[in-house]
């Protein structure tokens, strides 16, 4: 490797906005993620479907699907 041309690789913290801290090794420093292994649906068993907002019914109307 050519000297002084990579970034410092160093101990740095990741926080969730779930409030979950991890901490790990990084380029960056304090890095801030929305949702992380703690509070993401697959990997709570809390997954759910969601329809984003009624696309399935309002297509089911427009059409006469209805039965």
């Amino acid at each position: 490797m050519k000297p002084g041309i990579h970034p410092n690789y160093e101990k740095t913290t990741i926080t969730c906005a779930c409030g979950n801290v991890i901490e790990v090794g990084s380029t960056k420093k304090d890095i801030k993620v929305e949702i992380c292994s703690k509070c993401h649906p697959f990997f709570t068993g809390r997954q759910k479907l969601v329809d984003a907002g009624g696309r399935v019914d309002r297509f089911n109307r427009r059409f006469n699907l209805n039965k």
